[in-house]
């Protein structure tokens, strides 16, 4: 293959959708580092719309790396993802039922990896079927390229979480919910949570994603208590092609 069709090929893998039910997204809880979540998004991506069942695909380390931005030649990158996907087999995510009550699923099933082959056998665990598979409603999906430039865990959520509100153009959530939609209750100050949390999300989602995202906030008494967000989708050519070119930027210099 040569080497612009193997640009093709990666640009082709960066383009591929992610599409999830709104229940996984706007009633869930987890906790994933930054690379666990875009193991996910990588996995979800490979679903084809015909699918009917969750199909076992084969993550090769190298395109994965390369498709993420990172180094594919790095000699650690083998027990780097070894270890990522051993604390994702060992995590799971709850997602609320419209009964009030919650059921825990596990993100992935068995894995199966080969330093020879630098080649990883990995299925999603089949209990997540209703919320990935035949969607016809209530769904939300976006370009995987959108997530592959962003460096905080918190950023990746909080795209995927207003996203599933753009149809609305603003939401508005309670403070402390959100920290724990976005698994950042740790960050007990205002201040700190808006510094660590809502300013690196901010500036990640309005330069490497296709939406615009401003946010208001709303006093209870002397605290911030709520937060409203306005949601755009990027519509002008020029903001389009300035966002592509700040995240090639990042994910081909990795």
């Amino acid at each position: 293959m040569s080497k612009e069709d193997k640009r093709r090929e990666l640009q082709k893998f960066r383009n591929y959708t992610v599409v999830k039910a709104n229940d996984m997204i706007q009633k869930s809880r987890f906790v994933l580092s930054m690379q666990e979540q875009k193991i996910i998004l990588y996995l979800i991506s490979k679903i084809k719309p015909e699918d009917i069942n969750l199909e076992e695909h084969i993550l090769d380390i190298a395109e994965f790396c390369k498709v993420c931005g990172l180094d594919s030649t790095s000699g650690g990158n083998y027990e780097y993802i070894k270890q990522t996907l051993k604390d994702l087999r060992d995590k799971s995510i709850w997602i609320a039922l419209e009964d009030g009550s919650e059921t825990l699923f596990a993100w992935i099933d068995a894995v199966n990896i080969s330093k020879r082959s630098g080649r990883v056998k990995i299925r999603i665990s089949n209990t997540l079927k209703p919320y990935l598979l035949q969607l016809k409603t209530h769904f939300t999906q976006y370009e995987l390229i959108y997530t592959l430039a962003m460096k905080s865990q918190y950023s990746l959520r909080l795209y995927e979480l207003l996203k599933s509100y753009e149809y609305q153009k603003e939401i508005t959530f309670d403070i402390e919910e959100l920290k724990v939609r976005l698994s950042a209750e740790n960050y007990k100050l205002f201040g700190d949570f808006k510094r660590k949390v809502l300013d690196i999300s901010m500036r990640e989602m309005n330069d490497l994603s296709d939406l615009n995202v401003t946010y208001s906030l709303i006093k209870d008494s002397r605290r911030f208590a709520k937060i409203t967000f306005s949601i755009n989708r990027k519509k002008e050519i020029d903001e389009n092609i300035k966002t592509w070119r700040n995240i090639y930027k990042i994910i081909d210099n990795s």
